[in-house]
């Protein structure tokens, strides 16, 4: 499994544009083949935070999508955005 998780920052008057931007593509990577979930979503406590959270099946899954992802163009300032490999999940609770 692939985890893609972290937050961009980009200028708080423009944070909410830039995350209804991606509303498109967030619908569109949730059909796609692969996608266990995809999450890019305006922070409810940092006005220039943007918090992306991606799951995917596989590397592959993953690979697929971003040769079609076409992601908007958006001026962001920061990303501390990290990649990460699970071989399991389970139920935190």
């Amino acid at each position: 499994m692939i985890i893609i998780a972290g937050h961009t920052l980009t200028e708080a008057g423009k944070r909410d544009a830039a995350v209804a931007a991606f509303a498109s593509m967030v619908e569109r990577a949730r059909r796609h083949d692969g996608c266990l979930d995809l999450s890019i979503s305006a922070d409810s406590v940092g006005p220039e935070r943007i918090n992306v959270f991606e799951c995917w099946r596989d590397q592959q899954a993953l690979n697929d999508w971003r040769k079609i992802a076409k992601a908007p163009r958006v001026k962001l300032r920061e990303a501390h955005v990290k990649l990460y490999r699970s071989d399991k999940a389970e139920k935190p609770f």
